[in-house]
């Protein structure tokens, strides 16, 4: 998106190849202004005196990065963290690599840890540290639990959903739930129904449903949004598609294809931790081809092992172990013997995933998109998310290979 030339006297200009939502503007330049976008254009439109230098070869200037489904990073964790520290540490950590706004995730845990977590992390959205809080759990399958603690998942609550909520005190964002498991998606005073009053969307995720069941609770999602004072976007989500479900199968399409499906119709947005580990990149390009960049998000499920060397981690009550750059659970067998199991989060950073699904073979234009203005979308942000004029000057500025060089949250650059 380009507009008229403004006066350009005591603003900001960033030159490089500019990411747009629709488009990438070869050696264009994004003006800042007071922490807002406000012109973006071709350096070729700018006076010679004004203009800043060209930057190398390859440079590019992304939108700042929106993850809606994180655990952590820099060696700390949400699910664990007991003060403003840890939360600032692992938020810190992504910021410094791109992602200007991000959504704090919890795992399944008793009720007083995630009202307490919760309490937490309203007062680091408060802050501005993070952009809100995602719950994954309790209310899902013990069938797929993944890196999950099946003791602490609970049948469908509404009234839990409520307290969290006040918890949150505003800040809860979404809440992950199988479809399947009783009181979840059932009618009546169900999680779903609690999740869109709160003001918080749905997503279906760790679940052993039925496509007949994802279906329905995605139909019935997506009407209680359309009709809610309270949404703050009009389409529910998936929780990293593929992942913690049921696979697809010819004659048992199960989750994945009712999603999909859904996702085509403009009816849900489905995300893709595309970082090489939890998907293929033949499954990142089939899925971006499918429903493209407005239907699916990238995030990077990361826990505290993000930004950090191998070695041994928590995530919640569970231990974990980072092995050439992939975490994994682990247990221990009765014999003391330790062995390793499911995948546990993910160690990337936002900007890895976004390079990650341009090596896959999906346009930079739409990695970005996915990584962007759709997840901006999803939180109903339209301050951010796009080098759109008007918009928060959050930049990522990168080099050819999209390797973070610079960043900025609104219009201030990050140490």
């Amino acid at each position: 998106m380009v507009s008229d030339l403004p006066d350009l006297s005591g603003a900001l200009l960033v030159r490089g190849d500019v990411v747009t939502p629709t488009a990438v503007v070869l050696d264009g330049v994004v003006a800042v202004r007071d922490g807002l976008v406000v012109w973006v254009g071709a350096a070729g439109d700018v006076p010679a005196a004004a203009l800043p230098p060209a930057p190398p070869p390859g440079t590019h200037v992304l939108p700042g990065l929106v993850d809606l489904h994180c655990h952590g990073g820099g060696g700390a964790s949400f699910p664990d963290a007991t003060g403003p520290d840890d939360v600032r540490r692992a938020a810190a950590e992504h910021l410094r690599h791109g992602t200007t706004t991000l959504v704090a995730s919890l795992v399944t845990a008793p009720r007083e840890v995630l009202l307490a977590r919760a309490a937490l992390l309203a007062d680091a959205a408060d802050a501005g540290v993070v952009a809100g809080l995602h719950l994954e759990g309790p209310f899902l399958s013990r069938a797929r639990c993944g890196a999950q603690s099946p003791d602490d998942m609970l049948a469908g609550d509404a009234d839990l959903v409520r307290e969290i909520a006040a918890a949150a005190r505003g800040h809860l964002r979404t809440m992950t739930l199988a479809p399947e498991v009783p009181g979840v998606a059932d009618g009546g005073d169900d999680v779903l129904g609690a999740l869109v009053e709160a003001g918080a969307l749905p997503s279906v995720g760790h679940t052993d449903a039925s496509a007949e069941q994802v279906e329905a609770a995605v139909v019935r999602a997506f009407d209680l949004l359309a009709t809610s004072p309270r949404a703050r976007g009009p389409r529910p989500t998936a929780t990293h598609l593929f992942n913690g479900m049921r696979p697809l199968h010819h004659r048992d399409p199960g989750p994945v294809a009712a999603c999909l499906a859904a996702a085509a119709r403009g009816e849900l947005v489905v995300e893709l931790v595309a970082d090489g580990t939890h998907l293929a990149p033949g499954t990142v390009r089939a899925v971006m081809d499918l429903v493209g960049p407005d239907g699916a998000v990238l995030v990077t499920d990361a826990m505290a092992a993000a930004g950090m060397p191998d070695g041994d981690y928590r995530l919640g009550p569970k231990a974990v172990r980072v092995a050439d750059g992939v975490a994994r659970l682990l247990a221990h067998a009765p014999d003391g013997t330790v062995h390793v199991g499911a995948i546990a989060g993910g160690v990337a950073h936002l900007l890895d995933v976004v390079r990650a699904t341009v090596a896959a073979g999906v346009r930079v234009v739409d990695a970005v998109r996915a990584a962007s203005a759709t997840p901006a979308q999803v939180l109903g942000r339209p301050d951010v998310g796009a080098l759109v004029p008007g918009r928060r000057a959050d930049l990522l500025v990168t080099s050819g290979d999209l390797r973070p060089v610079r960043v900025a949250r609104a219009g201030a650059w990050v140490a």
